[in-house]
């Protein structure tokens, strides 16, 4: 008989369990399209088009309360790359720093970054978001009393105001010239490494290539044109601000974060052969040379896996930015818009193929990182 045969046998069960799958789909699909029709909601994706009828205090783009529902959910996604790019920006930096800082032969560094790591890894994230917000930026000074940080710089309850920089034409030749002077200037000191010349004289080439670009600040001085922050009533006028929402958010995600990257980049400089670090210190390196050129670069290769893996929680962690008002993606879109819309279905699903998007964006980035540094096989 047939079904004595293993193969076949193992593709009628495959077939059995991609109906049962359909069947399931099909009964679900159905199921929320006679429920919808019961309410009264109509289905598909024209409520796009119509019009929020709410602002955001918060947006990257030109939006007001006559702006579609699409641009909202523009103004959504572009809020949560922004922090989720700002907090794998920050928690690389504090995660390797006391990664390394973990293992240093200063007790009382060491002793400091265990502290650092066991604290923060161990407390929820949400409510490390719950303490920076509640518990230090919602009790600063009210505008009138405002901290002045830096000049024309202050900081209070509403957020932290900073001068609004403009380019001008000249700053755009400017910065056209700087970018090809930099350009031309790696090129010069790569050529120049690998002919050995001598190091004096690549300096001095270095500053000849930056001349153009010195020259034309002296004569062009208005690059930027500045727009500084006054108080006027109860609040700032002018300038730029960033809100505490924002700030709280960013705080507690590259804190929480780095706590785990540190002990990523521990992990992987102690898996690298100690003989290694031993040879490196006996050939006269010391310890930041035998960091930088000896291990970290073979570390890489075991810390970029996990780290990647980080960094996806990151930006999937940005979520919980609704919890205290933040503007991203499931605040406005998957909670204003959907209370206004009641397209449930259709919310929810652009934004979990939203996350899904940004979290295969992370990804491919990474492997591509990964494979930059793997080890290349003949």
């Amino acid at each position: 008989m047939f079904l004595n045969n293993r193969k076949i046998r193992q593709q009628l069960y495959q077939l059995i369990v991609a109906l049962c799958f359909v069947c399931i789909c099909f009964f679900a699909i159905n199921n929320a399209y006679i429920n919808l029709h019961k309410q009264g909601i109509a289905t598909g994706f024209a409520f796009l088009s119509k019009s929020a009828g709410f602002d955001v205090i918060m947006h990257l783009i030109p939006f007001n309360e006559k702006s579609t529902y699409s641009i909202t959910l523009i103004l959504a996604i572009f809020n949560t790359i922004l922090v989720s790019a700002c907090g794998i920006t920050l928690a690389t930096i504090l995660g390797f720093s006391l990664g390394i800082a973990r293992l240093s032969v200063n007790f009382i560094i060491r002793s400091i970054a265990t502290i650092y790591v066991e604290f923060f890894r161990n407390i929820p994230l949400l409510l490390q978001i719950f303490c920076w917000y509640f518990g230090i930026l919602r009790l600063l000074p009210k505008p009138k009393n405002s901290i002045s940080l830096l000049p024309e710089t202050y900081l209070n309850i509403r957020g932290l105001y900073f001068p609004n920089f403009t380019i001008t034409e000249n700053g755009f030749i400017f910065f056209i010239i700087l970018a090809t002077s930099i350009f031309f200037c790696a090129l010069t000191y790569r050529y120049n490494k690998i002919l050995g010349n001598n190091r004096h004289i690549r300096i001095k080439r270095l500053i000849l290539l930056l001349c153009p670009a010195i020259f034309f600040i002296v004569l062009s001085p208005n690059i930027l044109t500045s727009t500084a922050p006054v108080l006027r009533g109860f609040n700032y006028q002018g300038g730029t601000v960033i809100i505490p929402e924002f700030i709280a958010l960013l705080l507690a995600l590259s804190t929480y974060t780095a706590a785990f990257i540190a002990e990523i980049v521990r992990a992987g400089i102690e898996a690298i052969d100690k003989g290694q670090k031993e040879a490196s210190l006996a050939l006269g390196l010391n310890r930041r040379q035998m960091l930088r050129y000896i291990v970290l670069p073979q570390a890489m290769r075991i810390i970029i896996p996990p780290l990647t893996n980080q960094y996806l929680n990151l930006t999937k962690n940005s979520s919980l930015g609704a919890a205290i008002a933040y503007p991203e993606l499931i605040s406005v879109f998957a909670g204003t818009v959907l209370n206004q819309t009641g397209q449930a279905i259709e919310v929810i699903g652009i934004t979990m193929a939203v996350y899904l998007i940004l979290s295969l964006s992370v990804a491919m980035i990474m492997n591509k990182f990964n494979n930059a540094v793997a080890i290349k096989e003949n």
